[in-house]
């Protein structure tokens, strides 16, 4: 905007995501919280404070950026004529809020080092909070401050996972519940192998040509062959990430797995063979981004992190399964040696 609509650009007032310009509407204030600005490139994560140096990179100054609070502190307060028109109190608090992962951490009680989640939804996300700032850019890890003080948490990112099982279901004609349903008990990686690279990939390759692969098909393949293929293709995408995550510290002691695929025991087990780590299932219910933000809503009224961001009650925990690490982490490396004998194919853009 800068250089091609300099007009534009010169009437820049302040620079607001679009949850604090609804801020901005709804209590007059300008404000954004810690974890969103995290995302901005604009802000020193470990200070937890706007960098100088990035701002002036893109021709800003600290003008025109808002202030900064923590996602459970107050952040304003809701403009009495908008609490007269809706009826409300006057003295409504609004919170400073989160980005939706960091706001489904605060949902699932993430918020301590040790703890984390893996969401299987369409994008799948392996979450865990820390208590130091541990950044590996080289990785593409997403390092940032978490929505409680003094927090950060660390994200690693793969592009297609339930949607993975949702793109091969379309191919068959087949509703994934159906096609994972028959699987019956946890067996050893197929030898089909998948790379669920259907958009690129985040963590750890950050490639965005790289598209996904069926590897080792032969005359007795068949679609639960595939099926198996395609999770256990996700399921190395989150051993990547673990790894990601782990080599800079962080670490994972505690594991909850959340979202549409973690409704398949077969999954939820491979991902805990392929970790080494018992996994928690919690009991049904909506534990996304809104809860958390509800959370924060009440951290924000006066209540405390510790009494508010529990995890949820636990349904049950699913063990990795005796005997199979070896051959899962063999599966591991092939998996890992077909994404760097694929990458160069088709313009990829990773080095």
């Amino acid at each position: 905007v800068r250089r091609w609509e300099p007009e534009v650009f010169a009437k820049v007032a302040k620079v607001l995501l679009p949850k604090d310009y609804l801020r901005l509407w709804l209590s007059a204030a300008h404000v954004a919280e810690m974890s969103d600005a995290a995302g901005t490139s604009w802000l020193d994560v470990g200070a937890r404070a706007w960098s100088d140096d990035l701002l002036e990179a893109t021709g800003l100054q600290r003008a025109h950026m808002p202030d900064l609070v923590e996602g459970s502190e107050p952040s304003g307060m809701l403009r009495r004529d908008l609490a007269a028109r809706w009826g409300m109190r006057a003295d409504v608090v609004i919170a400073g809020g989160g980005g939706d992962n960091a706001a489904s951490a605060i949902g699932v009680g993430v918020v301590r080092s040790g703890e984390a989640f893996v969401s299987l939804g369409t994008s799948g996300v392996l979450f865990a909070a820390s208590d130091a700032y541990q950044p590996d850019p080289a990785s593409a890890v997403h390092s940032f401050c978490h929505a409680v003080p003094q927090t950060w948490h660390q994200m690693g990112v793969i592009l297609a996972a339930s949607d993975a099982l949702s793109w091969f279901g379309r191919v068959l004609g087949a509703a994934p519940e159906d096609m994972t349903s028959g699987l019956g008990p946890l067996q050893a990686p197929s030898a089909t192998l998948f790379l669920p690279y259907l958009g690129g990939e985040r963590t750890p390759h950050n490639d965005a040509v790289i598209r996904a692969s069926f590897l080792n098909l032969d005359h007795s393949t068949d679609h639960v062959a595939m099926t198996r293929a395609v999770m256990e293709g996700v399921t190395y995408a989150v051993r990547d990430s673990f790894d990601a995550l782990t080599s800079t510290g962080t670490k994972i002691e505690r594991l909850l797995a959340v979202g549409g695929g973690s409704k398949s025991d077969y999954w939820v087990q491979a991902i805990a063979t392929i970790l080494g780590l018992p996994i928690e299932l919690p009991v049904s219910g909506d534990f996304g981004g809104a809860f958390g933000a509800a959370r924060l809503a009440m951290m924000a009224a006066g209540a405390k992190v510790s009494d508010v961001a529990y995890a949820p009650k636990i349904a049950r925990v699913i063990d990795p399964a005796p005997g199979l690490t070896d051959e899962f982490m063999a599966g591991l490396s092939a998996y890992r040696a077909a994404y760097q004998a694929l990458k160069g194919l088709g313009g990829s853009a990773a080095g």
